[in-house]
């Protein structure tokens, strides 16, 4: 889905927004969520149904916006209401696992699975014009003020904006909160096209929760980290959205990554990743015990992370973590 696009400006932005190996990370990035509004194969696919227009924050332009706004705007019921009925929608994913196996099985990579999630990984709600359903994953970088997230590029969250930290659906409380996003950081000509697919990441900053807490004394980081090369073993964790996933759990799955042939970019085969997986953490060296591993790619890039037409969800790409991340990184972990 196409999503509104703020304001860009020279260089890596930095811009408030109003309305996800080794040793500690070196750098920092700088990354506006603006993303592009380009539609993405895997991530900011529209989130179905959309909860009342007439129910909107009723608050000035220029009023802060914070982690008890956003817990208070998105009760469960207001989660709920943002995604379509049970069986409102059809789902590729429903329909493989009720279809029986063919011949060809055996030949298709490997299908992610749905599981109860982690504290690092969850999902982006927005609030713009028309609250819509989480439409991207992100995950928590440790960072030094213990504040900062990861997403696709393109995925733009909107002027209000929240991360839910290992997303229960239909839950009456979410395990690890609603966070308000502060601040965004990208590059201004990132893009899911070309050159421009390279730059697909994008940081954020969120607010403290009602306690005065920084999110990762809460849900615990992942460590950032560049791509040590084309080949690697990730474990790849998401939430589709309704649209393609009635369940509207987790899903992970363990691949190994290769080289996307005529381009600097990593690709990996795993069926399963639908739309809203986009932004989701290729993690090196996943520990079960802490949940936790180096991110060293996620879901983003070419296409938006991914080949288009059929099938689509069974291979998805990742951007080249070098330089470019870690600068960015480095500015987002100052703020």
């Amino acid at each position: 889905m196409a999503r509104h696009a703020k304001r860009r400006t020279p260089g890596p932005l930095r811009t408030p927004m109003l309305t996800r190996g080794g040793k500690a990370v070196t750098a920092a990035l700088g990354m506006a969520f603006c993303l592009t509004a380009a539609p993405a194969v895997h991530a900011a696919e529209g989130a179905r149904g959309a909860a009342a227009t007439g129910d909107l924050p009723t608050r000035a332009p220029d009023a802060p916006w914070s982690s008890r706004d956003a817990a208070a705007y998105w009760t469960p019921e207001r989660m709920a209401a943002a995604a379509p009925a049970a069986g409102a929608t059809g789902s590729a994913s429903a329909s493989a696992s009720a279809a029986k196996p063919s011949a060809a099985a055996a030949q298709l990579p490997a299908t992610a699975r749905h599981f109860d999630g982690i504290p690092t990984v969850g999902v982006l709600f927005s609030v713009d014009g028309d609250a819509r359903a989480h439409h991207c994953t992100a995950s928590v970088v440790h960072s030094p003020h213990r504040n900062l997230i990861l997403t696709a590029g393109h995925c733009n969250p909107g002027d209000r904006a929240a991360f839910v930290p290992q997303y229960r659906s239909g839950a009456q409380t979410q395990p690890y909160g609603v966070w308000a996003i502060d601040e965004s950081f990208a590059y201004p000509d990132r893009g899911t096209t070309g050159d421009k697919s390279d730059l697909d990441f994008a940081f954020a900053t969120v607010e403290p929760d009602a306690d005065g807490r920084a999110l990762e004394d809460v849900t615990g980081g992942n460590v950032l980290a560049p791509t040590p090369g084309y080949t690697n073993d990730v474990t790849v964790i998401g939430y589709p959205n309704v649209r393609n996933d009635p369940e509207d759990r987790a899903v992970r799955c363990a691949a190994r990554t290769s080289r996307l042939t005529g381009t600097s970019q990593l690709r990996m085969e795993c069926g399963g990743f639908y739309g809203g997986t986009s932004g989701s953490p290729w993690l090196a060296g996943y520990d079960e015990r802490t949940g936790t591993g180096r991110i060293i790619g996620l879901i983003g890039g070419l296409n938006g992370g991914g080949p288009k037409g059929p099938n689509s969800d069974r291979v998805s790409y990742s951007p080249f973590f070098g330089a470019k991340i870690l600068s960015l990184y480095a500015r987002a972990s100052k703020a």
